[in-house]
């Protein structure tokens, strides 16, 4: 069913969730997991224009990742992490069809209203430009 699954992840709490729950997906279709975080602050976004080395927080970034990474590896997983820089939407948009996955799997938090105009432009975005089935929960 499933072969390779883009698991969209916030460095955050939140992330439990999404992890837990796409794993076991995984496990059950045999697919592997591709870890994706988007660092979005000035230094990420300005990174190759400016010629920029990483910040703190995409090095905490990228160790987290290595870390989540290596733990789902201890359970029989087989995980690929990449930590892309820029626009949340736009980089999960490209690294989606770049790396030709069949599953994007992003948790939510759940937001009505006006913070869904502020805090859910990333998932919506997302859901409504990919090719490929979109698995939203939300963050517990």
């Amino acid at each position: 069913m499933y072969k390779r699954i883009l698991v969209a992840l916030e460095n955050s709490g939140a992330d439990r969730t999404i992890v837990t729950h796409a794993s076991e997906l995984a496990r059950i279709t045999g697919a592997a997991l591709l870890l994706v975080h988007v660092a979005d602050g000035w230094a990420a976004r300005n990174f190759d224009d400016l010629q920029l080395r990483e910040s703190e927080e995409m090095k905490s970034d990228r160790a987290y990742l290595e870390r989540l990474r290596d733990d789902l590896r201890g359970r029989g997983l087989t995980v690929d992490t990449m930590l892309a820089m820029g626009d949340p939407a736009t980089e999960l948009i490209r690294v989606a069809e770049e790396q030709r996955v069949d599953l994007i799997a992003m948790s939510t938090h759940g937001h009505r209203f006006l913070a869904d105009l502020l805090h859910g432009t990333t998932a919506d975005r997302v859901r409504h430009l990919v090719k490929v089935p979109v698995l939203l929960l939300r963050a517990q």
